[in-house]
């Protein structure tokens, strides 16, 4: 994973943010935290380079569970963790519903930061793991649309080649659409019998 990891903290209580950002940049140099007392205030500082968001649930202008609806608008695969002091099945339920990538209670002691430290490395670890893959299967795609031989992708089912994309050249050389090819055995379309 790249070297820094850019964080959002927001938490009314100004003491108590300050000491989260201290903690997770000890916790190890790649985190560059970024604190706000507001959810208004955390969404002048989120930004496309922001990996993760961490927050507080009872806050006075909205509610963690809110803000979350608020970035997923704007940012619908940022990692969102919910930090709070305010903990229960009902919030976490609701958290979780509302499709908060993690959900940690604050304790009173300092392991509590490494836990979080940890659960923020691994959400963005799997984020930038998931972008990866999406690019390679982007550029898989190019490729094999813009191929000027004839090439299909099939998958074997009952060791029968079934049919699941043709890319141009293929509709052209064998004068199938890949709405009349897609889903049917390549043996029964193209092999003679």
């Amino acid at each position: 994973m790249p070297s820094d990891v850019s964080v959002v903290h927001v938490d009314d209580d100004p003491g108590f943010v300050e000491l989260t950002g201290t903690y997770l940049e000890r916790h190890s140099d790649r985190f560059d935290v970024t604190s706000a007392t507001s959810a208004g205030e955390a969404m002048e500082r989120i930004t496309a380079e922001t990996d993760c968001v961490v927050s507080d649930y009872e806050m006075v202008d909205m509610n963690g569970v809110e803000l979350l609806g608020v970035v997923r608008e704007e940012y619908p695969d940022l990692p969102f963790i919910l930090f709070t002091g305010k903990g229960s099945e009902e919030i976490a339920s609701e958290a979780i519903s509302a499709g908060v990538t993690d959900y940690l209670q604050k304790k009173t002691n300092i392991e509590q930061y490494t836990l979080l430290a940890n659960r923020v490395l691994n959400a963005v670890a799997q984020r930038r793991a998931e972008q990866s893959l999406e690019t390679e299967r982007q550029r898989f795609q190019s490729l094999f649309d813009e191929l000027t031989q004839p090439a299909v992708e099939i998958e074997y089912e009952a060791d029968e080649p079934i049919v699941r994309a043709v890319n141009t050249a293929f509709e052209s050389v064998f004068g199938y659409t890949a709405a009349n090819i897609v889903g049917e055995s390549l043996d029964a379309v193209i092999v003679p019998e």
